[in-house]
């Protein structure tokens, strides 16, 4: 198996009324570059209204999730983030320019029912790929591509799985190597979709210790995620969605009665220690 053409396959998987949030738009301008800056996205699919008027900012050194039922947008607005989806309305800006013009800075991990688990691919395979956007599809691997790899599968308790086929891994493996791969990408924006479905405890305190070492070094993350339970309270922002923005800001703002109303309908019991 080649490098280019486990890169390439790996690719296809990379591939009440609301009110309307106008302060938001303010209080925007008044963030670095440095931020992630959505502005009036929507998201059409056809007929479909996907996504429509979703105005928020991203920071770093903060973990930022997507969160709302079933069917409210949260994958398709970070696809729309990445422009993997095209954009019906709005922009997408990061350092003033537009993300999807810089895609070398991202490191994105995909759901993992997205992924064809039966392809013939070792753990180091798939972790090594997260070298191609530094060394190019053509290269061989360096030495400090190799040692950047190895740091990270021992990061997340995966050393000595590294010859493993990834078909062979449980689910909480198989992420933890998808962790792995964005580590090794040495991104300056980390996006997650549902990186905690179908993972044991013990991965999901791996991942949740990565995203704060990844915050301390004032990394994006941007993490999609269903769960109002106990792990909510690792977030430090939140993007609530039902189709349309219903709040955004640091957790205690955007966790009121009202909010989870318009966003879930009915009573919503969370975590709000």
């Amino acid at each position: 198996m080649t490098s280019v053409s486990f890169y390439r396959k790996l690719s296809i998987f990379q591939k009440l009324a609301p009110e309307k949030p106008a302060p938001v738009i303010k209080a925007m301008e008044m963030y670095s570059p440095e931020v992630i800056k959505v502005s009036g996205l929507g998201v059409h699919y056809r007929t479909q209204v996907a996504l429509q008027d979703i105005n928020c900012i991203i920071r770093p050194g903060r973990i930022t999730g997507i969160f709302g039922p079933n069917g409210a947008g949260k994958s398709t607005l970070m696809k729309a983030i990445l422009g993997l989806v095209p954009l019906s309305s709005g922009a997408v800006a990061y350092n003033n320019q537009p993300v999807m013009q810089q895609l070398e800075k991202v490191a994105y991990v995909p759901q993992r029912s997205q992924i064809d688990w039966s392809y013939p691919a070792t753990v180091w395979d798939v972790v090594m790929m997260g070298r191609v956007k530094k060394t190019g599809w053509l290269r061989n691997f360096s030495n400090v591509s190799c040692q950047v790899a190895k740091a990270a599968l021992e990061r997340v308790g995966m050393g000595d799985l590294k010859n493993r086929p990834i078909g062979e891994l449980s689910g909480g493996q198989q992420q933890r190597v998808f962790l792995a791969r964005a580590l090794t990408q040495q991104a300056e924006i980390f996006c997650f979709d549902e990186p905690f479905v179908g993972i044991d405890q013990k991965t999901q305190s791996i991942i949740f210790e990565v995203f704060h070492e990844l915050a301390a070094e004032n990394k994006i993350i941007l993490v999609v995620n269903h769960d109002l339970g106990k792990s909510i309270t690792h977030f430090d922002d939140l993007i609530l969605l039902n189709c349309e923005l219903i709040a955004t800001g640091s957790r205690p703002e955007v966790l009121t009665e009202h909010n989870l109303h318009r966003a879930y309908g009915g009573n919503v019991i969370y975590f709000a220690a």
